[in-house]
């Protein structure tokens, strides 16, 4: 009986019979089985143009009680990787035992567990082989977090500045959290958050935002987007089709309810926020609004549309999804409250700690309207189960000691000092360049004249000066012809020095002197 493969075999002349699971009686070696034989030196005893066992030579000399573990985690990776291919004949248990001086009951059981798991096959009368189903593994694991590669200042949009986390007020509350917390909370949670957390939150924005909030209503999620989804998946039960979104307004609304089956429409804004009209003709079902500081264009909404949404709102049966993106941060005055408290059952608010804290916490929070709990809080279940315990704990321990309202204050001053030195740097670089918005969140919108322009040429030259921009016109459906350059522009996360050291780069790519580019 001859067997075609690439040998991997032990001592010449070894009855194969003796080889691991499935035993029988099978060719002598490789060679005469007509095979190929693996070019090397074995490490042990044996014939001439044996294999080299060398990468079986480290589990080897593990320590005796993990010996066994290694060999096989040594023999699967050879598999894996693609040193044994498929179709390689593997030596007896006792030759392989004998190269390697370990017991042969160690290589037997390394080779009976990877033949459960598929990486060997054993077949009656031919011996042990490396078998077909394994294919090697992807080496390392890609970084896809956006990066800006190259970039030497980055003024997009919507990155607070992670220098600021607070690390050792936060490791104190983790501290506290896990010297206090139960043993049962680390269990299987409330799907809709911890409730001292839902408390926590409730209360604090109660007290900062103005909203109506019940802890009954509140959803922990993870971050203004899932909220969106979540919404969407309710909206969409409820016979929804299409929801809207301002014009301008953050595209990722619209992929993030797409991902639920609903259609969008942009709804235009003017200066005082959501155009009535259109959105009374637009047929949607509900909307997704930024009214205390509408992103991009910086407005906060006037009462009277705010009035004017909530008709439609209750005159319809639609829905609003406030998304209070940052809210806390106003800089001339306090914040504007939050639509949600003039009518809770039909404003969803919601709202997270990543432009507060840092995005990569991925906590966030939604109250509901009464007539939505249940299927958002099952939705929510079916996700992902809840959010993790301890982050939560810490979150409500964070909120509770004061240290929240403590850090808002910090970046508060941090980001109005360098709100204040961007404008300084339009000023002096890009003379005539005017910044509209309230003075609240952690971006501008800055109007830079057509004399810097024609726009894609401008951000192509602060491309090659290695400043990022983002332009207006990639938040909208608006394409104004008058030749000047709209742009919004991030600075919480840039330090005054490096603000002006952007700004003076861009003037000088663009050569701000008067003349047109």
């Amino acid at each position: 009986m001859t067997s075609s493969g690439t040998t991997c075999g032990g001592r010449a002349g070894r009855d194969e019979a003796e080889a691991g699971p499935g035993g029988g009686t099978g060719p002598a070696d490789g060679a005469d089985a007509g095979g190929v034989t693996a070019a090397g030196t074995g490490p042990g005893p044996g014939t001439g143009g044996q294999p080299a066992w060398e990468l079986l030579l480290p589990a080897a000399g593990a320590p005796a009680r993990r010996r066994g573990r290694a060999l096989q985690e040594a023999l699967r990776e050879a598999v894996r990787s693609g040193r044994l291919p498929a179709g390689t004949r593997l030596p007896s248990s006792r030759d392989l035992a004998a190269d390697l001086g370990v017991s042969r009951g160690l290589v037997t059981e390394a080779y009976e567990q990877l033949t459960a798991e598929g990486y060997l096959r054993s077949d009656r009368g031919s011996g042990t082989w490396v078998g077909g189903a394994a294919r090697a593994a992807v080496r390392g694991a890609r970084d896809l977090a956006p990066r800006a590669p190259g970039v030497r200042v980055d003024f997009r949009p919507g990155t607070p500045d992670l220098s600021l986390f607070p690390r050792s007020a936060w490791a104190a509350a983790q501290r506290t959290v896990l010297t206090r917390t139960p043993h049962s909370t680390f269990g299987y949670p409330d799907p809709r958050g911890l409730p001292e957390l839902r408390e926590a939150l409730a209360a604090l924005l109660t007290r900062r935002r103005g909203v109506v909030a019940d802890p009954e209503r509140l959803v922990v999620c993870s971050g203004v987007a899932q909220a969106s989804t979540l919404m969407g998946f309710a909206l969409r039960g409820r016979g929804v089709r299409t929801v809207g979104i301002e014009d301008p307004g953050s595209p990722e609304h619209g992929r993030l309810f797409a991902s639920t089956g609903l259609g969008t429409v942009w709804l235009p804004l003017d200066g005082e926020g959501l155009r009535p009209g259109p959105l009374a003709a637009s047929g949607v079902g509900a909307v997704v609004v930024t009214p205390s500081h509408q992103f991009p264009s910086g407005i906060a909404w006037s009462a009277d549309r705010r009035a004017a949404l909530l008709d439609w709102a209750r005159s319809a049966g639609g829905y609003v999804l406030e998304d209070d993106y940052d809210g806390d941060f106003r800089y001339d005055r306090a914040p504007v409250g939050a639509l949600q408290g003039l009518d809770p059952e039909r404003v969803a608010y919601a709202g997270s700690v990543s432009k507060s804290l840092a995005p990569g916490l991925r906590l966030g929070w939604m109250l509901v309207p009464e007539a939505l709990v249940d299927e958002v809080a099952e939705r929510k279940r079916t996700m992902d189960l809840g959010n993790p315990v301890l982050d939560q704990a810490v979150l409500a321990e964070f909120v509770r000691s004061g240290a929240y309202d403590r850090h808002l204050r910090r970046c508060q001053r941090a980001y109005r000092e360098r709100r204040d030195a961007l404008l300084a740097a339009l000023a002096e670089f890009l003379p005539g360049t005017a910044v509209s918005g309230i003075a609240a969140g952690l971006h501008v919108i800055a109007r830079v004249p057509a004399r810097f322009g024609p726009p894609e040429r401008f951000l192509e030259r602060a491309a090659e000066a290695g400043v990022a921009l983002r332009p207006l016109e990639e938040y909208g459906t608006g394409r104004p012809a008058d030749g000047d350059v709209r742009l919004v522009i991030g600075y919480a996360h840039l330090t005054p020095p490096v603000l002006a050291e952007g700004i003076r780069r861009v003037a000088e790519a663009v050569g701000a002197g008067g003349t047109r580019a």
